[in-house]
């Protein structure tokens, strides 16, 4: 993997990738409001490394778990929710693109 797939910003939001403490995580943080993000949200979808387990939508990447999907597309929806813009703008990472799979 190289930084290029693991990291991906677009409609005033960033989201990365990265392999920690036995989970896949994939974080999200608004970068400008202007677009219709919420100023300063976060949120983080995790699922174990084997991928076989449902995914988990937090507020931060090491934070509380809010809720479980077993879809990939579902967690998305929360995520878009939670920084207050449509699932459809999230930009997601070459590297986390088969989460929940």
């Amino acid at each position: 993997m190289t930084d290029d797939d693991q990291t991906a910003e677009a409609n005033g939001i960033r989201a990365s990738y990265e392999v920690v403490d036995g989970e896949r995580r994939l974080s999200f943080e608004t970068t400008d409001a202007s677009e219709g993000a919420r100023a300063g949200s976060t949120a983080a979808i995790a699922q174990n490394l084997e991928g076989y387990a449902m995914l988990k939508v937090r507020p931060t990447a090491a934070g509380d778990e809010l809720e479980r999907y077993y879809g990939f597309d579902m967690a998305l929806d929360h995520v878009g929710e939670l920084l207050g813009v449509s699932p459809c703008e999230l930009p997601v990472p070459e590297a986390a693109a088969d989460m929940g799979m």
